[in-house]
């Protein structure tokens, strides 16, 4: 049968966008919520805070801060909203919508344990297992962009076993060995109608419509990857402490399996007939390195300010290269993103000897260099958050703490040009994206 829309065009399209998004939450898809406390705070505590075990997800060596032995638990719910508004899209002289909308936001909860003990006068050891990367949009299967994302879902868990040395009184070093398991679930329209109408050698072409007979493909891959994080505390005064964290960048191979399925009966017949079938294919990525540095002062007996920054290596994603189990030619799809800087400053208040309150503000650039590198996927822009929450100290070794964040993004607008070669079984799509987010989280922490 010779029909333009077969197995291995549905396999460009939908691998290529699937493992974009496994490789595209806080800017990109970067997930921060492994803590309330630095919730709390807007992350301005995340390097030198050390408050609790929790902070070895942000900064190893925070262990070395604790005396004894420490468990702490926590879960984050993260409530995203994402609406294209004003949106066109078209393939050349179909025109699928015009001045629509789609929105796509979904929730997410995010858990969090860590747990550590104290060897002796100068070792820690401590284990975090929390989710560093993470991303769910979802829109309605007929939106106007469905020929480039319907439904996104990454998710990844991080084992990472850290080894606390107390160099000196003043010092903290340690190590953390990070092993990261990543799974990925991705679902596009594809337009078969369009495919089947322009072939008129296609048993189908009868009965056709372009934007009507769409193919849903779904494909989902997991991989293991390890990498490593470094952590220094030092307290420079009885008030002022310093921190520096390094987390390396992990190498990934996703492997994808294809499914697909039809929304309609000429759709339906088009699978049945073998003219659209799944595929595998498979991509190497890199999940970033980042860089945090903080500051923590105790300005009085009740009140503690604090500031950080944190710096992501966006740019090791400047490519992606989908290989097919075919053996045809790889398809290449340029992402050009930027390196990044978040900054936040946050403020504690001690009300009572069992209650602290917490504040912080934020901002955080997005990767995403311009309109023709913003997908539905990762509908990403500049952001800026604004945090409050408290925590409760019924007993000096127990700790409760709730925290809450709105983030605040800019518009971002989109031009997926459908004469990109990328570009070419899904068409064009412009809008301006509206994006916001609401945050709730909680944790406890005990000493022993």
């Amino acid at each position: 049968m010779h029909n333009k829309f077969n197995k291995l065009s549905l396999a460009v399209t939908i691998a290529s966008t699937a493992l974009i998004a496994s490789q595209v939450s806080a800017s990109g898809f970067q997930v921060r919520e492994q803590s309330a406390k630095t919730l709390a705070n807007a992350l301005s505590n995340a390097a030198a805070g050390a408050e609790d075990v929790s902070f070895m997800a942000y900064n190893p060596a925070a262990i070395g801060h604790i005396d004894g032995n420490q468990v702490a638990g926590g879960v984050a719910y993260i409530d995203a909203d994402f609406e294209l508004q004003d949106a066109t899209a078209s393939n050349g002289p179909i025109v699928y919508g015009v001045d629509q909308s789609g929105q796509g936001g979904e929730t997410a909860t995010v858990p969090s344990f860590a747990a550590k003990t104290q060897l002796n006068e100068r070792f820690d050891l401590g284990l975090a297992i929390y989710a560093p990367y993470g991303l769910s949009t979802k829109y309605d299967e007929d939106w106007i962009g469905r020929y480039h994302a319907v439904e996104t879902e990454l998710k990844t868990i991080d084992f990472q076993p850290t080894l606390n040395y107390r160099a000196t009184e003043r010092l903290n070093l340690a190590v953390g060995l990070r092993a990261q398991y990543a799974d990925a679930t991705l679902s596009t329209a594809n337009d078969l109608g369009t495919a089947a109408a322009l072939d008129p050698d296609n048993p189908l072409n009868s009965l056709a419509t372009p934007g009507k007979n769409d193919v849903i493909g779904e494909v989902t891959g997991d991989d293991w990857g390890y990498g490593y994080t470094l952590g220094a505390l030092f307290q420079v005064t009885e008030k002022t402490r310093l921190g520096a964290s390094y987390r390396s960048e992990i190498d990934l191979t996703l492997d994808g399996e294809l499914d697909v399925r039809g929304t309609d009966p000429v759709s339906d017949a088009a699978i049945d007939l073998g003219a659209v079938t799944g595929t595998g294919g498979k991509a190497e990525i890199t999940t970033p390195a980042n860089l945090n540095l903080g500051i923590y002062h105790q300005l009085n007996d009740r009140l503690a300010l604090m500031a950080n920054a944190e710096w992501t290596e966006w740019s090791s994603f400047d490519e992606l290269v989908v290989e097919f189990e075919d053996g045809r030619d790889p398809s290449r799809t340029e992402e050009n993103w930027d390196d990044t800087w978040a900054f936040s400053v946050g403020a504690n208040y001690a009300l009572t000897p069992q209650w602290l309150l917490r504040a912080g503000l934020g901002v955080d650039e997005s990767p995403v260099p311009s309109a023709e590198f913003r997908t539905p996927r990762v509908p990403d822009a500049d952001r800026q958050w604004a945090t409050l929450g408290a925590t409760w100290m019924p007993s000096p070794a127990l700790g409760i703490t709730a925290g809450y964040m709105h983030v605040f993004a800019d518009d971002g607008d989109i031009d997926q040009d459908g004469s990109k070669e990328e570009n070419a079984t899904k068409g064009s799509l412009n809008g301006t994206y509206e994006v916001e987010a609401d945050v709730f989280a909680l944790s406890v922490d005990y000493r022993f």
